[in-house]
């Protein structure tokens, strides 16, 4: 059996852990939990650190439970929030869990005949039926207002550091999380809990909560939370979070923020979101050391996470979009791509819209007065004869030529270049 402690500490993803808990998982294979909450319909890759965190457990011989929030997101986790959080109603809840649920068994071994074999579990089926005067008896009783207050996500709130308050009911959710714990603890034999280090105050409720009710030994541990170098908010871009699901998140952009990643986060990442052995890691991040300017480390670390969040062929396609505009790329690629990620590719290049029934159209018409990428014919004529024009990335070679609307890419777009660096849509409406 492997350490599974050692494994996290070496890849920078333990920061606390209760004392006893590395001898357990040496001793025996241990059932362990992270909840989700469906806040979304999918997760994004700050759940990512949970999601390995899971994975490494199972490749080290645990059980791995991932519990879907349907209880606990209807009321919503106080942790690192300074404002109380919308509340959802139940058909978003659901809507929310089927999406994350379906995400989560790309990553774990659900179908194994092993003992450690993956499960999903939803908190709301052992919740829904609870009533409040038997949860204040049962549960209540055991943990005190004092003890509660004592956790920072309650205290910062409460104190007057934050202007908005708490109300009852978030008040409530480290209790609901104890619960959770503790009925694992006694349906699955579930010894420990682990999430972000915004976690440890809810997780310790629950260990706290099997030691008073049930006398029982139960253990936490959790990861840092993940930041960027300069400080900044990991997973955030100037249009929000980067998804999971392929339909918030292109393959291209999601392969493009990691490929964009600084250096020092690279060397950081590579660690935590693949599962790139020790030595290999070593020797990707000297390599990187000696020749920077390659950026083969976030090659490497785009290239894994692309591959293992979508898949090989969502990695080549976006490959092969990041060369339409920064290599020599073919009209056959240009063409293949659909309207999402022709977009994305090219992000703030100047658009010209132009009304379609006037194709087919003449290139120096249509260039020079339709949509003017040329300020005047002449100089368009004179760039086309020249080899300096291209039309979805294909030579413009002829001032004669004919632009027909066969030549739209998904039916819309024309991809005009004038000379090597500047791009421009044409948009037929």
């Amino acid at each position: 059996m492997k350490n599974f402690i050692e494994e996290l500490r070496w890849r920078g993803m333990l920061h606390d852990v209760m004392p006893g808990t590395e001898e357990l998982l040496l001793k025996e294979m241990v059932t362990a939990y992270v909840g989700f909450d469906p806040t979304a319909d999918s997760l994004h890759i700050g759940h990512l650190v949970s999601i390995m965190m899971l994975r490494h457990l199972q490749l080290c011989g645990h059980k791995p439970l991932a519990v879907l929030g349907g209880a606990t997101g209807m009321i919503g986790d106080p942790s690192m929030k300074s404002a109380e959080r919308n509340l959802l109603d139940e058909e978003t809840l659901r809507k929310n869990q089927e999406g994350v649920q379906k995400q989560l068994y790309k990553f774990l071994d659900f179908a194994s005949p092993a003992p450690n074999v993956a499960e999903v579990l939803n908190n709301y089926d052992w919740t829904k039926d609870y009533t409040f005067l038997s949860f204040a008896r049962d549960i209540g009783k055991h943990i005190t207002v004092n003890y509660m207050m004592s956790k920072d996500s309650v205290r910062k709130r409460i104190s007057g550091e934050e202007r908005e308050g708490m109300s009852f009911t978030e008040f409530t959710y480290q209790l609901l999380q104890g619960y959770d714990f503790l009925y694992l603890y006694e349906t699955r034999n579930c010894r420990l809990q682990m999430g972000g280090s915004d976690q440890w105050g809810n997780v310790t409720t629950g260990t706290e909560l099997i030691r008073r009710k049930l006398g029982g030994e139960a253990f936490a541990l959790t990861c840092p939370l993940i930041t960027k170098a300069d400080g900044g908010k990991f997973g955030k871009t100037e249009s929000g979070n980067v998804w999971l699901d392929p339909q918030r998140t292109s393959p291209y952009a999601f392969y493009q923020f990691w490929l964009n990643v600084g250096d020092e986060d690279a060397v950081r990442y590579i660690k935590i979101f693949t599962l790139l052995g020790r030595d290999e890691i070593e020797e990707l991040v000297a390599a990187h050391a000696a020749a920077p300017h390659l950026r083969e480390l976030q090659k490497r670390l785009a290239r894994e996470i692309t591959c293992m969040v979508h898949s090989e062929a969502d990695y080549q396609a976006a490959v092969e979009a990041s060369q339409i505009l920064f290599g020599n790329a073919t009209s056959d690629a240009l063409q293949k791509l659909d309207e999402q990620t022709f977009l994305e590719v090219f992000d703030g290049v100047p658009v010209f819209d132009i009304d379609r029934t006037a194709l087919p159209l003449n290139i120096v018409e249509l260039l020079a007065v339709a949509a003017p990428v040329f300020p005047s014919k002449g100089e368009c004529r004179k760039m086309i004869q020249g080899g300096g024009v291209s039309l979805n990335k294909g030579k413009a070679g002829s001032v004669e030529l004919q632009v027909t609307e066969e030549r739209l890419i998904n039916g819309k777009y024309l991809l005009v270049q004038k000379g090597k660096k500047n791009y421009f849509i044409i948009r037929a409406k």
